[in-house]
């Protein structure tokens, strides 16, 4: 049983930043992937990134070179930095984690979600 805490959303204007964060508790034995996914109102929730434990990330194209995906393995957190947030970006982001138990099952993770509103 891992939990997830998610803090750092808010309103933006445009061209704006936010750095969002997530901190992991509870039974961890391994974190393996962590990251981040987002859902807007009427639309498919979506990866907007994800770094493996070896430091591996993957960003959806809409957010390359705009944010920044980083996480601290020895405090269980990620963090999320976003620059040049647009109005495109208003979401709820949700943390996401696949832990794997001491007998290497992964298991799937999820906060409640943190609201981002970008303004134009």
């Amino acid at each position: 049983q891992v939990q997830l805490v998610e803090s750092g959303g808010g309103l933006v204007q445009a061209g704006g930043s936010l750095r969002l964060s997530c901190a992991a508790s509870g039974s961890i034995f391994v974190i393996n992937r962590m990251g981040w996914y987002r859902q807007a109102p009427g639309k498919q929730r979506e990866l907007v990134a994800d770094m493996t434990r070896e430091g591996t990330s993957n960003y959806a194209d809409s957010v390359k070179g705009r944010f920044t995906i980083s996480r601290d393995n020895a405090k269980n957190t990620v963090s999320l930095q976003m620059n040049s947030l647009k109005p495109e970006d208003t979401a709820v982001y949700y943390c996401n984690v696949v832990h794997l138990s001491k007998g290497w099952v992964p298991n799937d993770y999820w906060g409640q979600g943190t609201q981002v509103t970008v303004s134009s």
